[in-house]
Order: structure tokens, then sequence, then C-alpha cells
């Protein structure tokens, strides 16, 4: 079956964060699978992009993301596991689940 994109009108239900869960906005490309996001709480972490994303889902600076910190260096490392398109950032931003980071 070859690959069509979703088209801009189509939705997809809006994924909130979950407990452990954080929204952050990517500041930086590093390479290697990793980005630099600044997250809700206000700590910039070296997230990784798992195998899964890789080729599915492309990120660029400035994209709304939610990540979910490592068990050890909380603070530091983190995982990416959502990237929210552009109709529901402007949903995320009416309803004030961004705060501070756009």
């Amino acid at each position: 079956m070859p690959y069509r994109p979703r088209r801009e009108g189509t939705s997809r239900e809006l994924k909130m964060p979950q407990e452990g869960e954080l929204i952050g906005v990517v500041i930086q490309l590093l390479g290697y699978n990793r980005v630099k996001v600044k997250c809700t709480d206000g700590k910039a972490r070296v997230c990784r992009i798992p195998g899964r994303m890789i080729k599915k889902v492309w990120l660029r600076e400035n994209d709304i993301v939610i990540v979910v910190p490592w068990d050890f260096q909380s603070d530091q490392k983190a995982d990416v596991v959502w990237r929210y398109d552009r109709g529901e950032v402007k949903t995320l931003k009416a309803k004030g689940a961004l705060g501070m980071l756009v």
C-alpha cells in the first residue's frame, strides 16, 4: 500500500500528556536521532527519537512534542513520544495547556 499523507482537514483525537509526561518545544536538532527540547518545567533536555518514529514522524525546530523523562538523569534526558500537528497546537493554545512555551 503506497504512503498517503494525512490531509490537513482530517483530525485525530487530541492526546494530552499523562502522568510522568511533559509538553515541550524542539529548540535544536542534534543529529543521531536526538533533539534538544525545552519542557514545561523550565528544563532543557536532550531527547531521543525512538525507532518507531524515526522514518514516520519528522521533527523540526519549534515543533510541540510530548516527552517522557528517563528514570535516571530525569532532568537531562528524555524520550519523544508524540508530535502535535498545527491544528492540535491551536487547540492546546486555546485550552491553555502550553503555558509559557509558545
